[in-house]
């Protein structure tokens, strides 16, 4: 999947790299490594997802990619294979800010949790503005939007001891 939408490059340190413009959110499980810019991010099947905010009180609609599908690409367990050791593996997604908010692997898997998990690049439409974008982790399930991180630069996965 990946082929058909991006130029990759494999490094000798086994990471993959994803030509485009400056602004990039990085991708980390274990060795591998994807580095991903707006352009390639916007050029995968994308995803809505809507949810009110307590903290703006509004509606908001945003347009992303699933975690998931960019987890896969680095072959991070995920439908069938997310048994046994890989649910203790979970995602540390931070901001520009330091901000981090963690969840657990099997809450970005929709074949075991109904809630969205997206990297968004738009709302309601529209780009992220500055202050938010130009990536956004987006929770769809949570009460609260604490966990939907904006001004994304990173998502690392690890495992608990």
């Amino acid at each position: 999947m990946f082929s058909r939408f991006f130029v990759l490059f494999v490094g000798l340190t086994g990471s993959l790299f994803v030509q485009g413009t400056s602004s990039t959110l990085q991708i980390r499980s274990g060795d591998k490594h994807i580095e991903f810019t707006l352009d390639a991010l916007k050029a995968m099947p994308q995803k809505t997802v809507s949810y009110h905010n307590p903290h703006t009180n509004a509606d908001e609609t945003y347009s992303g990619v699933p975690l998931i599908d960019l987890l896969a690409g680095l072959g991070v367990a995920h439908g069938k294979d997310l048994h046994g050791k890989a649910l203790s593996e979970y995602v540390v997604a931070t901001g520009s800010d330091g901000y981090k908010a963690v969840l657990a692997l099997a809450e970005a898997d929709p074949e075991f949790h109904p809630g969205d998990v997206l990297v968004a690049d738009a709302m309601d439409g529209k780009p992220l503005d500055a202050k938010t974008g130009p990536f956004r982790l987006v929770v769809s399930e949570d009460k609260r939007p604490a966990r939907s991180v904006h001004s994304l630069v990173s998502i690392e996965v690890k495992a608990a001891d």
